[in-house]
């Protein structure tokens, strides 16, 4: 009896979650906060991606404030933007499930974890109640606090920290709880900020108590800054570097699982979903191995350690969606590009002409490393196609024959280049 009813459990979460042909359209809360603020301004853009053939809405509960958009216990709520003020009581989020299940769509939440302030605004919950939550970043200025490196809008915290996971649990529980029709939760940002961070003593302590030894030299036992020929600064690995890349990937692979279980206590059918970027062979620099821990990146990356694959993390999502940002859809337009037209600003993107830097490649570059541990969704940046309509044309297409679906970030792009008609899917 017991076969059984897992048997039909297993049967409705797949009908509920289709494993293929998905196709997500990102709802930014700062972007959009205005247009969402209106039950009709809703109900009209719902719609419109039910018209064109949208499956999955995604709608941004938590923006890289650290404030979300629900009344929350736990979280400052979003209230102001922009110099507009949204009702605290319309509860805009449970309004979207609701609109959502009238039309066959499913919705799921998204939230920025690991990010707590605006660095532009100097707000945030770093800002406000926890700046020793925030990440220390060794630049090559010495360790600066993100507060203060300004060049970077969104301020990171420290992932490592138990009272910063903790926080974010709480808060994952609380949105599982108080919205139990919701569809799925996404993570975002589960990230470190670069290959910079974190170099705090806490950071410090833990990485010691991870190889069992004290670290006389501290951060130059992780890289070192020098300076070429020309006056260039550059980083110069030390002898742990391997060994706090390894480190830092536990960190969040053990959050990922530590979120999974707790929402999944919670709500069994809520599909645990995430988002990263899709160009693999450099992210590790955010701490991350989105990978399948069957595969094994020390054979292929001279960064990763052999302990490294025990930290992939791909077994443990429902849904997994990359971003595939780039301008370039096919592996044989980077091949035709000049070094001034690499224009790449994504957490851990650089240079290169590697066949990844493309929506093609990277798609093919996740597949290789996901080995078909979850069902891949590529995303795309309706915003990198700006007066090119007919790329973001085929980077759709390619997305949709490379894997699972598309995922579109975001709603706002599509809404003022009017680019409703490029995203007609066919059945």
């Amino acid at each position: 009896m017991r076969n059984l009813i897992i048997f039909i459990t297993l049967i409705f979460i797949t009908s509920a979650f289709p494993q293929e042909n998905q196709r997500l359209l990102w709802f930014d809360a700062t972007a959009n906060f205005q247009r969402l603020s209106f039950k009709d301004s809703i109900c009209f853009y719902i719609d419109k991606a039910k018209q064109v053939g949208f499956t999955d809405l995604v709608v941004d509960v938590k923006p890289i404030t650290g404030e979300v958009l629900f009344q929350s216990k736990i979280a400052p709520q979003m209230i102001e933007w922009n110099n507009f003020r949204r009702d605290s009581s319309f509860d805009f989020l449970q309004f979207f499930i609701d609109e959502c299940h009238k039309r066959n769509l499913r919705i799921h939440a998204s939230l920025n974890i690991f990010a707590a302030g605006h660095n532009f605004f100097n707000r945030g919950v770093v800002y406000d109640s926890s700046p020793g939550w925030q990440s220390v970043n060794y630049t090559d200025s010495g360790l600066v606090p993100i507060t203060k490196l300004k060049h970077k809008y969104s301020a990171m915290l420290n992932p490592a920290l138990d009272e910063v996971q903790d926080y974010e649990l709480n808060i994952l529980k609380e949105l599982a709880s108080k919205y139990p029709k919701l569809d799925g939760i996404i993570l975002d940002r589960v990230r470190y900020d670069c290959i910079e961070a974190d170099f705090s003593e806490g950071s410090k302590r833990m990485f010691e108590l991870y190889i069992g030894e004290n670290i006389e030299h501290f951060p130059q036992a992780i890289y070192e800054w020098r300076k070429d020929d020309k006056g260039n600064f550059f980083r110069f690995e030390g002898k742990h570097y391997q060994q706090w890349l390894e480190w830092r990937a536990s960190i969040i692979y053990n959050f990922i699982k530590n979120a999974r279980q707790a929402v999944k206590e919670i709500n069994p059918n809520l599909s645990f979903g995430n988002y990263a970027g899709a160009w693999y062979p450099l992210y590790y620099e955010v701490g991350v191995n989105w990978a399948s821990r069957n595969y094994e990146a020390s054979k292929d990356y001279g960064w990763a350690s052999a302990g490294y694959k025990n930290f992939g993390y791909a077994e443990m999502l429902d849904l997994f969606t990359t971003g595939n940002y780039f301008y370039e859809v096919t592996k044989e337009e980077v091949e035709k590009l000049n070094e001034e037209q690499f224009n790449r600003d994504e957490a851990a993107m650089g240079g290169g002409k590697e066949y990844w830097y493309s929506v093609e490649g990277s798609a093919e570059i996740s597949a290789s490393v996901v080995m078909e541990a979850v069902p891949i969704i590529g995303g795309i940046y309706a915003e990198q196609y700006k007066d090119h309509p007919e790329q973001f044309r085929r980077a759709i297409k390619m997305c949709l024959s490379k894997t699972k679906g598309v995922m579109i970030f975001d709603i706002v792009h599509i809404i003022n280049y009017d680019w409703w008609n490029l995203i007609e899917f066919s059945e």
